[in-house]
């Protein structure tokens, strides 16, 4: 996938990895920080600042606060969800509630998203290049 980069908030993503929200943090350090492949904490997609990001697997992964759950919150989610989803990518949303109370659950969702994700097809080749 050609990541639509976005230089503006290069900084901001920065700051958000050094002030991760506590559930942020158990799900980075207890999990996704261990796994045998490379998953980006807020990762620049476009316009957006992931919390998650599995490139080989093209998965999207968002814990949600109570902001996200009133009518105005739910309206960005479903724009920022269908640009996420025209590069390709699946996104994985799971409350905080769910990673306080479900850990176990929530990574194993996870896990079973990535590891069945299809693999990176190559590019084909160009024609008329030797």
């Amino acid at each position: 996938m050609n990541e639509i980069s976005n230089p503006k908030l290069t900084g901001l993503s920065k700051t958000l990895r050094k002030n991760m929200t506590k559930e942020e943090r158990h799900l980075w350090y207890d999990f996704l920080k261990n796994l045998p492949v490379t998953v980006n904490r807020q990762k620049v997609v476009g316009d957006y600042i992931v919390d998650f990001y599995c490139s080989s697997a093209k998965v999207v992964i968002e814990l949600d606060g109570s902001q996200h759950f009133d009518i105005k919150g739910e309206a960005k989610d479903i724009i920022r969800d269908e640009f996420l989803k025209g590069l390709g990518l699946t996104v994985l949303r799971y409350s905080n509630l769910e990673v306080k109370t479900n850990f176990n659950g929530v990574c194993e969702d996870i896990w079973n998203h990535i590891r069945t994700s299809p693999p990176p097809t190559a590019e084909p080749p160009l024609k008329g290049k030797p």
